[in-house]
């Protein structure tokens, strides 16, 4: 559906989520389209981005950003069109790579917006392996994980955006790659498109031992995109001086509770001590943004080249957002999950 050209739908948070967000969590509101003022511009957004560090955004327990609060839209990348600008830098008609957020239509003073020209080439992919995703893979491996050739790197939902340009970032630097997917289907593309050298189902039966198996000469750099039972897996097999970039714990997310079980949390210390590895936690802008141009260029050029590939998924209409990005926290994406709001 296109939007109108004189109302703005958006998605407000309604209320924060306990568990898994569900349809009382998003509310689909309707408002007048703003005008610019002095020194902004209107955006139209064509694409929304979906990610999971958006469940965080609804909480509001403390964490590295300020959550979104109760009636404001919610946020998110986007990819969108300027309708009328009173911004130098801008004008009617560009593209431009913003956070507009969960709505038609937004205002912006050009803060942390890029623009991207009249005709760029795949704009939506600026959400995905040009952009923020793409900054995070190639920043956290080659900055924290520091792949050296021969080294094998496991990849925790490789399947995903981020995951899948980690492994084939790896490839390129030399690396044996071992992906962990869920399904026959995930793990076909992980090794036969993405090119990884192998790729086990952490929902079969047997999946620690066969992560093992996968893993003969142990785990020298371990992209954690996961948590929960895929790291119980893999730390056995880390080997002195791993290297853990902590990008993200899905399998938590949702959580309303610590897991059940003896705690952990001593064996893991013992484990960082005696191996003497790194675990570093970052947040890819605040970390990383600096690299951005060198990323861009980089990247770009193995996009062009062929020697990182990309799987997108678009979701028509901003109405099924919300359920999207439950679908999304639930593992049933497949590539970079996008939300289409209105044609170019």
């Amino acid at each position: 559906m296109n939007p109108s050209q004189t109302r703005n739908r958006r998605f407000v948070l309604a209320e924060r989520p306990v568990g898994e967000p569900d349809d009382d969590t998003l509310r689909l509101e309707e408002e007048a389209v703003p005008e610019p003022g002095e020194g902004q511009m209107l955006l139209r957004n064509v694409y929304l981005s979906l990610d999971p560090y958006m469940r965080g955004r609804m909480s509001d327990a403390p964490s590295y950003a300020a959550p979104v609060e109760i009636g404001e839209t919610m946020i998110g990348g986007t990819v969108s069109r300027v309708v009328a600008s009173n911004l130098d830098g801008f004008e009617e008609g560009d593209w431009v790579s913003a956070f507009g957020g969960w709505q038609d239509y937004a205002l912006s003073d050009g803060t942390g917006a890029i623009n991207m020209g009249k005709s760029p080439e795949n704009p939506s992919w600026a959400l995905g392996v040009l952009g923020m995703p793409g900054l995070t893979a190639w920043a956290g491996l080659t900055q924290i994980g520091e792949p050296q050739e021969g080294e094998t790197l496991v990849v925790s939902a490789a399947s995903g955006p981020v995951g899948g340009t980690v492994g084939q970032i790896g490839k390129i630097l030399g690396c044996r790659v071992v992906g962990i997917a869920g399904g026959p289907e995930k793990n076909a593309h992980v090794t036969g498109t993405l090119g990884f050298d192998a790729c086990v189902d952490y929902k079969a039966d047997g999946f620690p031992q066969a992560l093992k198996d996968a893993c003969p000469d142990g785990v020298d750099i371990y992209w954690e995109n996961v948590g929960g039972a895929v790291f119980d897996a893999v730390m056995p097999l880390l080997n002195p001086r791993a290297r853990v970039p902590v990008c993200g714990l899905i399998s938590q997310y949702n959580a309303t509770s610590l897991p059940e079980g003896p705690d952990r949390l001593n064996l893991l210390l013992g484990t960082i001590l005696r191996k003497r590895m790194t675990m570093r936690g970052f947040i890819v802008f605040d970390d990383f943004g600096h690299l951005y141009p060198e990323f861009a260029a980089q990247m770009g050029a193995w996009v062009r080249e062929g020697r990182v590939r990309y799987r997108e998924e678009v979701i028509d209409g901003l109405e099924r957002a919300s359920e999207a990005f439950r679908g999304l926290l639930r593992g049933e994406a497949f590539g970079k999950r996008v939300v289409k709001l209105t044609e170019a």
